[in-house]
């Protein structure tokens, strides 16, 4: 895993949406699909950077590794409704309506998910980093929700069954 070059991804996001997540908080929010938890994961990640520091709007983008670096001496974690208000305010500071960035972020175990709660997917093959992804979730227990599929004969893959995934 440490060796994989994960893949950017554009992403672009409605001012509308953000106003959505953060009126939805505390409630539980569930991605359909590995993408939209990516992107919902990445969009902390956007906002944090810009409280730490403003300037960073020059260039949105989430680093592969970014999530799982120290944080440095004094420095707090941010809360997600921190983040999603510095996205927006980000978008009101420029006259934009969405916000357009690049991901790269791997969640892989040991991640923290700060927006996603669960996660609506297929099934994915082994070694893969949307597995990684769905064991970040899980935790251990993808194990047994993998062995019961595989056992009761679950389509696999892009065009197979889905699930609910709840840590």
């Amino acid at each position: 895993m440490a060796d994989h070059p994960m893949h950017a991804e554009p992403i672009i996001v409605q001012a509308s949406l953000l106003r959505q997540l953060l009126a939805h908080r505390p409630h539980p929010v569930i991605a359909v699909g590995t993408t939209s938890l990516r992107t919902l994961e990445s969009l902390y990640w956007l906002g944090a950077a810009l409280v730490r520091q403003p300037s960073a709007a020059a260039e949105l983008r989430v680093a592969q590794w970014q999530p799982y670096a120290p944080l440095a001496p004094g420095e707090a974690d941010v809360a997600p409704e921190a983040a999603l208000q510095a996205l927006l305010h980000h978008l009101n500071a420029t006259g934009s309506a969405a916000i357009e960035a690049s991901t790269q972020l791997l969640i892989a175990p040991g991640y923290r998910f700060r927006l996603a709660q669960g996660l609506i997917t297929n099934f994915h093959q082994p070694e893969s980093t949307l597995l990684l992804l769905v064991s970040a979730l899980l935790g251990p227990e993808w194990r047994r929700v993998y062995s019961h599929a595989l056992n009761h004969g679950y389509r696999f893959l892009s065009y197979g069954d889905s699930s609910l995934l709840l840590p």
